[in-house]
C-alpha cells in the first residue's frame, strides 16, 4: 500500500493534517490505535467542557432567585453528568470518522512504528503486522497524562485526567495537584458539584503561566467560591492504605497532612514518543520532545512531527495549525511560519480565563515601556445584566509604536472574545485603530475597545 503521506494519529493535529493533505490531493492515510480524534476529543478538550457546561448550569440554576425565578429543589445525577459528557466526545468522534471517508483518507487500525524514512508498520489489535510504504511520515502521537515519580498513578484513588472523566461515583473530596488548565477546570467542576476540592500549587501563584494579576484574581475568585488552594506548595507523599487518601503536603509553614477521597495528578503531559521507532531510525529529541525545523521536518528528510511530541504549548488548535503548515509545505505550498507568540490560551472555569502574548511583567523584563490598560466588568452593562461581573480584560500596548503586546481576560465568554486580539496582532493593529474601531453594544467585547482607550486616557465608561 503506497501513500503520498501516512500520518501517525489522529488527534486534531493528526485528523487535521490528514483532511488538508487530502484537500492538496496527496493520497492520505491515518494510523490510530484507539480512537479517531485522539486525546482532545475523546478525553480532554470536548468531554471536559461538556463537565462544565453541566457544572455552570448546576450554578445558574442554584442561583436562579438572584434572576428573579424561583426553583424548589437542584439535585445533580453525577452518572447522567458523566453519561452526557461521554455521549458528546462519542458524537464528534463520529463527525471525525465521516470526515475520513468524505475527504477519502484511509484509516488503518492499529499502533504505527517507523521502520525507515518511507515505511510505516502498524500493528493490529490481534497482533497482526503490515507495513505501509509512503513519501512522507508525520508524528502526532499527542501526550498523556505526566507522572511524578513519588506519586503513582493507579487509577481508582490517585487518577489523571481520564479516570477524573468517568469517576463511578462524585467523591466527597478531592485534593487537586497543579492548578493549569486541567487543574483549575477540575478543580472547579468537582468543587461546584459539591465535592470539597483543595488545589495544592508549587509555585507562588496558581495558574503560574497566566499574568500575575489575572492569577491573583482567579485566586480571589476561587476562594470566595470555597475552593481550598495552598500555593508554594508541594504534596510529598500520598498514603492510600486506607480507605480513602493522606496527603503530605509541604507548606512554607511546614508539613501539613490532607485527608480525601481522590487525588487527581494534574501537573500536565508528557509526549508519547515510546515504541514509535524513533531511536532506530535516529531521530533526534530533547527533553522527552522531537525536535523539528520551522516546517516541521525532522532532522530525517520525509518525517516530521507536529502537535504535543514537540517543543511549545500543548493545546489542540496549535497542533490543527501545525498539521496545515506541515502538509503545505510537503505539497509545495509557500505557508507561513507559525508565530509562536500569538497563540491564545484558554481555560475554561467560571469565570472564563484567556490571554494571548506577552504578560505585564515579561513585557517588561523584555524592556519595552509599555501602557496598560483595563477595563472590568463591574462596568459593563452586558456583564451586569447577565449576573457575571467578576473579572477584565486587559491589554498590555508598546508605548512607542503603539503595539499590542498582549492581552489577559477574566470573565464570562472570554474565551470567545480573545480571537479578535489574536487577529488584532496578525494584522499589528494599533491601539489607536482598535478605539476608533465600533464595538456593538450591549456586549462584552466592548471591553476589549474600553481596555484600549483605558491604556491612552480615553475611556468613557470609568
Amino acid at each position: 500500500m503506497n501513500y503520498d503521506i501516512i500520518i501517525i494519529g489522529s488527534g486534531p493535529g493528526g485528523y487535521v493534517a490528514a483532511i488538508r493533505a487530502s484537500q492538496l490531493g496527496l493520497k492520505t492515510a491515518v494510523v490510530e490505535r484507539e480512537n479517531l480524534g485522539g486525546i482532545c476529543l475523546n478525553w480532554g478538550c470536548i468531554p471536559t467542557k461538556a463537565l462544565l457546561k453541566s457544572a455552570q448550569v448546576y450554578d445558574y440554576l442554584k442561583h436562579a432567585g438572584d434572576y428573579g425565578i424561583k426553583i424548589k429543589e437542584v439535585e445533580v445525577d453525577f452518572e447522567k453528568i458523566i453519561g452526557r459528557s461521554r455521549q458528546v466526545a462519542e458524537s464528534m468522534s463520529k463527525g471525525v470518522q465521516f470526515l475520513m471517508k468524505k475527504n477519502n483518507i484511509d484509516v488503518i487500525w492499529g499502533s504505527g512504528k517507523i521502520l525507515s524514512a518511507g515505511k510505516v508498520e502498524v500493528t493490529a489489535a490481534d497482533k497482526t503486522k503490515q507495513t505501509l510504504q509512503t513519501k512522507h511520515i508525520i508524528i502526532a502521537t499527542g501526550a498523556r497524562s505526566r507522572q511524578l515519580p513519588h506519586i503513582k498513578q493507579d487509577g481508582k484513588k490517585v487518577i489523571g485526567y481520564r479516570e477524573a472523566l468517568t469517576l463511578p461515583k462524585q467523591p466527597q473530596s478531592m485534593l487537586v495537584i497543579g492548578s493549569g488548565a486541567i487543574g483549575t477546570e477540575f478543580s472547579y467542576f468537582y468543587h461546584t458539584l459539591g465535592t470539597k476540592v483543595t488545589m495544592v500549587e508549587f509555585m507562588p501563584q496558581i495558574m503560574p503561566f497566566e499574568d500575575e494579576e489575572t492569577s491573583k484574581t482567579m485566586e480571589k475568585v476561587f476562594k470566595k467560591q470555597g475552593l481550598n488552594i495552598m500555593v508554594n506548595s508541594s504534596v510529598e507523599k500520598v498514603d492510600t492504605s486506607g480507605e480513602g487518601c493522606k496527603v503530605l503536603i509541604k507548606t512554607p509553614k511546614g508539613e501539613e497532612t490532607v485527608t480525601c477521597d481522590i487525588v487527581l495528578s494534574a501537573v500536565g503531559v508528557e509526549a508519547n514518543i515510546e515504541g514509535i521507532g524513533l531511536e532506530s531510525v535516529g531521530i533526534k529529541t530533547e527533553k522527552g520532545k522531537i525536535l523539528t525545523d520551522t516546517f516541521y521536518q525532522t532532522n530525517i528528510q520525509g518525517i516530521y512531527a507536529i502537535g504535543d511530541v514537540i517543543p511549545g504549548p500543548a493545546l489542540a488548535h496549535l497542533a490543527s495549525h501545525e498539521g496545515i503548515v506541515c502538509v503545505e509545505k510537503i505539497a509545495g505550498k509557500n505557508p507561513d511560519p507559525i508565530d509562536y507568540k500569538n497563540i491564545p490560551a484558554c481555560t475554561y472555569t467560571q469565570p472564563e480565563v484567556a490571554s494571548v502574548g506577552l504578560t505585564e511583567k515579561k513585557a517588561k523584563e523584555e524592556g519595552y515601556e509599555i501602557k496598560v490598560g483595563k477595563f472590568p466588568f463591574t462596568a459593563s452593562g452586558k456583564a451586569k445584566a447577565a449576573g457575571h461581573a467578576d473579572g477584565y480584560v486587559k491589554l498590555i500596548f508598546d508605548a512607542q509604536y503603539g503595539e499590542l503586546l498582549g492581552a489577559h481576560m477574566i470573565g464570562a465568554n472570554v474565551t470567545e472574545m480573545i480571537a479578535e486580539i489574536v487577529v488584532l496582532r496578525k494584522l499589528e493593529t494599533t491601539g489607536h485603530e482598535i478605539i476608533s474601531s465600533i464595538h456593538p453594544h450591549p456586549t462584552m467585547s466592548e471591553a476589549v475597545m474600553e481596555a484600549a482607550a483605558a491604556a491612552y486616557g480615553e475611556v468613557i465608561h470609568l
